[in-house]
């Protein structure tokens, strides 16, 4: 039994997890990806790697895997930011709650248009967000606003932002935006450790693939190969076995005889013994 020295992962968990963190003089801000997306990628750098095979583009890599694929949903606005993260290591992609605009009951007989906020950006707090609105509202910074309330539950997101009967929706909608986290830039840095985890490096969504293929190839390699070892010892030990089979009663003797295991080992590896001769892996 060895203890290994890496774990051999079947993804490429740092895309697919992402992370952050920040050291001496240097940060990391990766975010995440889709799992189904970077497979698909590493797919085709792999069949591009064959013989014959079609090399992948810089712009067929970003069809495949076109953006971050962040958990809480919402939407990316635009493809300049990850173009640019991708290609570089360092970009900014912009990320924007999504909306829509109701009738609620507002009174017994009364109704009022609403703001629904059902998605909210990556990493955006929303009791923090609710707080900052009701600050803004209350501090008169954002105006046409008659209510806020929460009503999210395990059916997902709801935040309700009532209107005052004056306002016009498109304009408030704007100002939450503009003023409030509804609207956010993920500041992505690709920085990693590469050289076998010891030189820090800033690296681009194909250099992080190739990467993973490489490590994978060779997982891939190590393991056949020990496999292999490993059936190799056990087929010597059955010839040797084998061999003893033949030649029982002598096997017999000759273990009698021998002071130790060392000499009885010794006496079946003899070359000048035509019946055995058997190599170390055998005895």
């Amino acid at each position: 039994e060895y203890e290994p020295s890496v774990l051999p992962a079947k993804v490429p968990v740092l895309l697919l997890n992402g992370g952050a963190g920040i050291a001496v003089g240097m940060a990391t801000n990766i975010p995440p990806h889709n799992l189904g997306e970077l497979m698909d990628a590493c797919v085709a750098l792999t069949e591009g790697r064959n013989e014959g095979g079609e090399e992948v583009t810089d712009a067929a890599l970003m069809r495949i895997v076109p953006a971050p694929d962040f958990p809480t949903f919402a939407c990316i606005i635009g493809r300049s930011g990850a173009k640019k993260l991708y290609e570089t290591g360092n970009g900014g992609v912009v990320m924007r709650a999504v909306t829509h605009l109701e009738q609620v009951a507002s009174g017994k007989k009364s109704r009022r248009n609403a703001i629904v906020v059902t998605e909210l950006p990556y990493q955006v707090n929303k009791a923090a967000l609710l707080e900052r609105i009701a600050s803004l509202v209350n501090e008169k910074k954002l105006d046409g606003i008659a209510d806020l309330r929460d009503e999210s539950d395990r059916d997902g997101i709801r935040m309700v932002i009532e209107l005052k009967r004056d306002a016009v929706a498109a304009v408030v909608l704007n100002n939450l935006m503009k003023k409030t986290p509804l609207e956010t830039t993920f500041s992505g840095n690709f920085l990693a450790l590469f050289g076998s985890g010891t030189v820090p490096k800033r690296f681009t969504l194909r250099e992080a693939l190739d990467c993973f293929l490489d490590f994978r190839f060779q997982t891939v390699r190590n393991k056949c190969t020990f496999q292999l070892d490993k059936v190799e010892n056990r087929a010597h030990i059955v010839d040797g076995l084998l061999a003893a089979l033949q030649h029982a009663d002598e096997v017999i003797e000759i273990v009698r005889r021998a002071q130790d295991g060392t000499a009885a080992r010794a006496a079946l590896m003899d070359e000048e013994n035509p019946n055995f001769c058997l190599s170390s892996a055998r005895a």
